[in-house]
């Protein structure tokens, strides 16, 4: 009988202490914030957060801006701060100098609108931060803006900003990295939609890596792309690179639409810039697409369409400007598709030329390539980086496509499935792998909800199941105990009645 309970309290000692120290987040805690909710304001929650901690903020409700995040989590264990929906419409971050800014790392930010903060919309200076299903507009200065000390690693996805910038110098999204603080720190922008912007660049980038996926860009006042050398770093820290790929950038001025290596107020990138997949839509009288200016690398272009509305050659590149870092220009370029006539590098191979790419609908926006359209399987599979200049950890194939200017919050809706080859430019062929009929999308939408109704059911219940056993047993926590300390509690329950066994034995 000894050995026996020896073996059945050593047993329970090691799920226990195995649970605490694998389960670091069990204790973490749920916030719950809004009308009639413990909390009033995300201000208030925002100095009591632990890492592992969830924020749920109500929706249909506009609260005051000037939300500063100062806690950390971690990389395992990040803080979550969620805009839950009421009514379908996600809660309202509104005003104050910056409306919400992250100075604080390892954060999921989902499910909010920001708008108006008369320096930032959104200011970050964080590390390992994510953005997404958030709408940041009617920002009278900057919309979303990166610190140039401090910030590490930020990703936007699913992300609209409109209605933002100002000038020359305020733009709708404006990021930096710490090349210090954060080496090889990434800007990762995928799924997102930047229209309408009031001044500056629609997306302006300074930062060490920029990965720009799956994007809808359009209306700029000035580019709609800018990727340039940070202020205040040496050009020796490092390298910023560009991996652009599976864009559409609709030029809606006569302005050039992109500019890489240095905007003159600070040194040169001197990057690797590699361009895939992408169309640009292009106004008459519009500049050359890309100005290089002043030092990069290399620059490569593959599987890109050019097509100017309306009829009409284009060029390319200007370089005019340009100082190549290697002494000598570094191009290469396969299977781009152009107008006749267009100006374009001597270094490209297997270039297609014509009058018209001949997308779906242009009207309508569906850039998807008709039946007949010179664009359907001519991409090269494997474009190649110049020789002697391969682009560090390039996203070899695009995996989804663009939302024509909208937020499509499900990945699943944007699957991009080559038929045959790869097509030129951001979609595949008109009914082979874009976007799903809109009655196919909304019958899945339909079961998913179903489903995960089903399961938030089932996980009810058998919350009430975990709360039940653990009666008795006392695992106070703090405000919004978490599922995870309910366990704990079901766990300490199983072993009180395990003990009262062996007593009794």
């Amino acid at each position: 009988m000894v050995n026996g309970w020896t073996i059945h309290r050593g047993a329970v000692a090691g799920v226990f202490g195995a649970t605490l120290f694998f389960s670091s987040s069990a204790f973490a805690t749920t916030y719950q914030v809004g009308p009639g909710k413990p909390y009033a304001s995300l201000k208030v929650v925002a100095s009591l957060l632990q890492p592992g901690d969830v924020v749920e903020v109500s929706g249909n409700t506009t609260y005051a801006g000037d939300v500063k995040l100062t806690k950390s989590g971690t990389d395992s264990n990040k803080i979550t701060i969620r805009g839950v929906r009421a009514a379908g419409k996600r809660p309202v971050l509104s005003g104050g100098t910056n409306t919400l800014e992250v100075g604080a790392n390892h954060y999921v930010i989902e499910g909010f609108e920001v708008v108006g903060g008369s320096s930032r919309c959104v200011f970050h200076r964080g590390h390992d931060v994510t953005i997404r299903d958030t709408a940041v507009h009617d920002c009278p200065s900057h919309g979303i803006l990166g610190a140039m000390d401090g910030s590490g690693s930020l990703t936007l996805e699913y992300v609209e900003v409109y209605k933002a910038g100002l000038g020359d110098k305020r733009h709708p999204i404006y990021m930096d990295t710490d090349e210090i603080s954060h080496p090889g720190a990434v800007f990762r922008m995928q799924h997102c939609f930047v229209h309408d912007g009031l001044g500056g660049h629609a997306v302006k980038s300074r930062a060490e890596r920029n990965e720009i996926y799956y994007n809808w860009i359009e209306g700029a006042y000035y580019r709609e792309l800018e990727l340039v050398a940070p202020d205040g770093e040496a050009e020796d820290v490092a390298r910023e690179d560009g991996d652009i790929v599976g864009n559409v950038f609709r030029k809606t001025g006569t302005f050039y639409t992109v500019r890489i290596g240095s905007d003159a107020t600070g040194g040169s990138t001197n990057g690797r810039y590699r361009f895939v997949n992408n169309t640009f839509l292009l106004p008459q009288n519009a500049k050359p697409v890309v100005e290089v200016f002043w030092g990069i690398e290399s620059i490569e272009m593959h599987n890109n369409a050019f097509y100017r509305v309306g009829g009409g050659a284009v060029t390319i590149l200007k370089l005019t400007d340009v100082a190549w870092a290697a002494g000598k220009a570094v191009i290469s370029g396969q299977n781009n598709w152009v107008p006749q006539g267009s100006t374009v590098p001597s270094q490209w191979q297997g270039t297609i030329q014509g009058s018209n790419p001949k997308f779906a609908d242009l009207a309508a926006f569906d850039l998807r390539p008709a039946a007949d359209s010179p664009l359907r399987d001519a991409g090269a599979a494997v474009p190649a980086s110049p020789a002697g200049y391969p682009f560090p950890s390039p996203l070899a194939t695009p995996l989804f496509v663009p939302p024509a200017k909208k937020v499509v919050t499900d990945a699943g809706l944007l699957g991009r499935a080559a038929a045959g080859a790869i097509d030129i430019g951001a979609y595949e062929g008109a009914g082979l792998g874009g976007v799903k009929e809109e009655a196919e999308a909304e019958a899945e939408a339909e079961a998913e909800a179903e489903a995960e109704a089903g399961a938030q059911a089932e996980a009810e219940a058998e919350s009430v199941s975990v709360e039940e056993n653990a009666a008795g047993v006392a695992c106070a926590v703090g405000p919004g105990r978490t599922t995870g300390a309910a366990w704990i509690g079901g766990l300490l329950a199983g072993m009180v009645v395990l003990w009262g066994r062996r007593r009794r034995g």
